[in-house]
């Protein structure tokens, strides 16, 4: 297993794992054009795992680093996800540890993800428990369109 950043350019080997948590990309074509045109430039970056004979990455993390009042410098992880074929196989903890070290080499203070609280993503959460994240408040949201 190889976990490495995806740079502009190759952002498209990352659509077959992010398309399984964000099924509204199902063009690869929409998912690098929203990726590369929009959300690099707001400082979004991609983390991906990528394992023998495969050419698309079986595991990515979306994230991004900022500063505010109440985390300090942080890097936030906006989207995790696995291909289905995968999971259960340590590619998201593969990518949890990068993810720290990558907030570490930065001087990040924390590391912070939010997960849907659905009985569907119970998985997901036992595995961040298992990286020593902890549930340390609601997240609250609303449309405004």
């Amino acid at each position: 297993m190889e976990v490495r950043e995806l740079l502009e350019g190759d952002t498209r080997l990352a659509h077959e794992a992010m398309r399984a948590l964000r099924p509204v990309y199902e063009k690869e074509a929409d998912f690098v054009e929203r990726v590369d045109s929009m959300q690099r430039t707001e400082g979004y970056r991609v983390a991906a795992v990528f394992v023998p004979r495969r050419e698309q990455a079986v595991a990515v993390a979306g994230f991004r680093t900022g500063h505010n009042l109440a985390w300090g410098h942080f890097l936030y992880v906006d989207d995790l996800s696995t291909v289905a074929d995968a999971r259960g196989q340590g590619h998201a903890g593969a990518l949890l540890d990068w993810l720290d070290a990558e907030g570490r080499r930065l001087g990040c203070d924390q590391l912070h993800l939010d997960s849907v609280t659905a009985p569907e993503r119970f998985a997901a959460h036992r595995l961040y428990h298992r990286h020593r994240l902890a549930i340390h408040s609601h997240h609250f949201a609303r449309s405004i369109r």
